[in-house]
């Protein structure tokens, strides 16, 4: 059932974190002493400037010491309760309202399984509500901000007047595998460490865009084109991006938005805002030649790839919140946002504001 239009669920509010600890392509290049220049090349030519991450300290080579699993999966957990918290302190504050407010709770995360989930864990961390609904959505890659964003509007329009949140947490570092491979060379060039969180209840006053529909498209015949495999080697997981990935996730992204669309009478030409994932100079350079859209359109996308690299679940959130802070959506602006993952799966959302 589509909510009326009194209770549509509103973006009221948008928050973001990032460890202190920010590194340039070529500090990194250094730290790891990377002197391949095949390797080098993919992480010059990534359209990437610095990232934001949380490495060791350097072990008695100089390098940054090795992690095993248990390491990181304890990183991934101390470093996204704290960033987590402070996203979602931001959104709130942005809203207007405060943590005791807060009635429904969805993280999203890929850099770590846990149970119980982060979810429960910054409820006790923060002092939320005890009986505050919540969910986990583990796994789903750089496109499940959308598809926690779903469960979020889903819930404050069935909930009107009550603040639902939406949190992504990625702590991308502790998702990492130094093996001098250009398979973990193309992942570690990409991916940064990063919270986001929006606030959204249904119906007046908050401000913010109103969240119209949303749709998914999956690719099942790219469905191993992003994929965590374990490597028995190291005794951890390893991350694998196909090369092809930037031209199908392209190939489909009219679709995706001619599907978003389809029945509202808007046409892609209508579209004010566009907030599309940073998932990779490659895949927005492709995205953007399909849908016919400039670089301005895309301009927050490129900022936060510059700026903070890919950030998984929560990069598009990141862009958001540029476009929020630049002051340009007027009332009646559509807008769409976009992610894309594994699956290989698009997924979009279209807002009023």
């Amino acid at each position: 059932m589509t909510p009326t239009a009194t209770f549509l669920p509103r973006l009221a509010g948008v928050g973001v974190a990032v460890p202190p600890a920010s590194y340039t392509q070529a500090e990194l290049l250094d730290m790891f002493a990377i002197t391949d220049p095949k390797v080098r090349g993919v992480f010059t030519n990534s359209g990437i400037q610095r990232r934001h991450l949380s490495l060791p300290p350097a072990g008695p080579d100089g390098r940054p010491a090795g992690e095993s699993q248990g390491d990181l999966l304890r990183k991934h957990v101390t470093i996204g309760t704290a960033i987590g918290g402070e996203a979602l302190d931001a959104s709130l504050a942005d809203a207007g309202v405060g943590r005791s407010d807060v009635r429904y709770l969805c993280c999203v995360s890929s850099t770590g399984f846990i149970t119980p989930g982060l979810s429960a864990l910054l409820i006790k961390e923060l002092g939320l509500a005890t009986d505050c609904a919540r969910l986990d959505v583990v796994g789903m890659g750089c496109n499940a901000g959308l598809n926690g964003l779903a469960a979020v509007t889903g819930w404050a329009a069935a909930h009107p007047g009550e603040v639902a949140l939406l949190l992504c947490v990625e702590v991308c570092s502790a998702a990492y595998v130094f093996d001098g491979t250009m398979r973990s060379a193309v992942v570690n060039s990409l991916f940064g460490d990063g919270a986001a969180a929006l606030t959204v209840v249904a119906g007046d006053p908050p401000a913010g865009p109103a969240v119209l529909r949303a749709t998914s498209r999956i690719i099942p015949e790219a469905v191993d084109a992003m994929r965590y495999d374990w490597d028995e080697r190291l005794g951890r997981f390893s991350f694998f991006l196909d090369p092809d990935v930037p031209y199908v996730v392209g190939a489909h992204a009219g679709r995706a938005v001619d599907a978003l669309l389809h029945g509202t009478g808007l046409h892609r030409s209508d579209i004010v805002h566009w907030v599309v994932h940073s998932g990779g100079r490659k895949v927005i350079d492709a995205v953007r030649v399909n849908l016919g859209l400039t670089r301005h359109d895309v301009r927050h996308t490129l900022d936060v790839l510059r700026e903070y690299g890919n950030l998984s679940s929560g990069s598009f959130l990141f862009s958001y919140r540029n476009l929020v802070l630049e002051q340009r959506p007027a009332a009646g602006d559509h807008g769409v946002l976009m992610t894309m993952g594994p699956g290989s799966t698009i997924e979009t959302a279209l807002v009023r504001w």
